[in-house]
């Protein structure tokens, strides 16, 4: 395999509708022209604007990979595509490839520069409401609790799951589908998982709102960065961008998240998260 030069980066919760977010798209540049770029979701809500974010990328980077988050699902009275579920889903998909973006869909590639050779998967992995906050046991408890607490994800409005009758179908549907391709990865190399949500629990211990987390991931995650040989994980939606280490494997939480929450906490200059960076192995 012919190692190549160039870095693997990572970004996610681009959130484009916001005239500041986007502008900050216009700025991103690759380090060197044979970059490749991760993009782990929510990069905005109408169709419309993804495809032009994800355009831009592709155009700067020798290969974008993007996986969905629930922003990129939901369908608003605002956005002219009013497919639904896996059908809106699946127009994604198209649109993706016709831009030359990896998805979850396609052949996983391989990355042969820095930290390479490792296989990028992108996975497309819902929830399932198993993150229960504290004093709940099933579902219908979590999300009873979070009510309560005036917490409940626009996910439950927006996010539709048709044909399926729950989120939660989804997620399981997804798992089964995500497990058949990570089982046919070369077992020869170390993986790189990419998702929208966590992979694993812990990172969100830190929520301000404990009773979100059950919008966050699946418990049976909990050891794929064991199982499918992952070198680092890259993740956002929780806006919380850090790195966590969980079985030795770094978790790289890469969002950007909306103009209050990155004002405050500021920019770095250069918001593209090297997923392996100077002195990893």
């Amino acid at each position: 395999m012919r190692p190549s030069s160039g870095e693997l980066l990572a970004i996610s919760d681009l959130h484009v509708a916001m005239s500041e977010n986007a502008d900050i798209v216009r700025k991103l540049r690759p380090h060197s022209d044979q970059d490749w770029l991760l993009v782990a979701g929510d990069v905005a809500e109408r169709a419309d604007e993804i495809e032009w974010a994800l355009g831009l990328l592709a155009e700067r980077f020798a290969k974008v990979v993007w996986v969905p988050g629930n922003h990129d699902l939901w369908t608003t009275a605002k956005d002219p595509l009013q497919l639904r579920g896996e059908a809106r889903y699946r127009e994604l998909v198209r649109r993706c490839r016709d831009l030359g973006v990896v998805t979850p869909e396609d052949e996983f590639p391989v990355w042969t520069g820095r930290g390479g050779p490792v296989t990028v998967v992108p996975l497309f992995v819902l929830y399932d409401y198993t993150f229960f906050p504290k004093g709940a046991t099933s579902k219908e408890e979590a999300l009873d609790i979070a009510r309560q607490a005036g917490v409940v994800c626009t996910d439950e409005y927006l996010l539709h799951p048709d044909p399926h009758p729950t989120r939660d179908a989804w997620c399981r549907a997804r798992l089964e589908y995500s497990e058949r391709r990570l089982a046919e990865c070369d077992p020869e190399l170390p993986t790189v998982l990419v998702n929208h949500y966590p992979l694993v629990r812990e990172p969100t211990d830190v929520l301000w709102y404990p009773e979100f987390a059950q919008w966050c991931g699946t418990v049976r995650t909990a050891d794929w960065h064991v199982r499918h040989r992952a070198a680092a994980v890259v993740y956002g939606h929780l806006h919380i961008p850090r790195t966590t280490v969980h079985d030795g494997v770094r978790f790289e939480e890469v969002s950007v998240g909306y103009p209050r929450e990155w004002k405050r906490r500021g920019l770095p200059d250069d918001v593209l998260r090297p997923v392996f960076p100077e002195g990893t192995a």
